[in-house]
């Protein structure tokens, strides 16, 4: 008889990329990203930081000041890092997860990507424009997204 308590594909890949945010060297916020096939294959992953090349010592991590003094203007995001990375041809009808719910920038390269559905584990910025924005996007192309639904389930790794 099989063994009853293994983690469904859901918790699989909402973990994995979940872990893949902790390679995340920002102080303040750790998104990871899983892009999945049709069939539960994982395709690419992703995490926010600086581009390849940008050194993480050297640019600047702070959330305030100016517009070239802090994160924003350099870090890519977790959706569009595992996009970038992935070296295997079209993403077409893929399903991405995700820790944070992808701003607006990211939706728009989801779409063009050809992925088809989101599953985000938080929404934390829903009220922002950058997210209402990003909603109404995913909405118009018919990309499908919903929230991971918490199962409780507490995994540990021991290294």
């Amino acid at each position: 008889m099989k063994r009853k308590n293994y983690i469904s594909w859901d918790e699989y890949f909402m973990g994995v990329s979940m872990l893949s945010g902790m390679r995340s060297k920002d102080p303040n916020t750790q998104v990871g990203a899983c892009i999945v096939s049709e069939d539960y294959k994982i395709l690419s992953m992703g995490y926010n930081g600086f581009p390849k090349g940008c050194s993480d010592d050297e640019f600047p991590w702070d959330r305030e000041g100016s517009e070239l003094e802090t994160k924003y203007a350099y870090v890519t995001h977790s959706e569009l890092n595992a996009i970038l990375n992935y070296r295997g041809g079209s993403l077409e009808g893929a399903k991405i997860y995700v820790s944070l719910f992808p701003c607006n920038e990211c939706a728009k390269a989801i779409i063009q990507a050809g992925i088809k559905e989101v599953v985000y584990a938080d929404d934390k910025y829903a009220d922002t424009p950058s997210t209402i924005a990003s909603k109404r996007m995913l909405d118009a192309a018919g990309v499908k997204y919903h929230q991971y639904k918490k199962t409780g389930r507490k995994v540990e790794l021991e290294m």
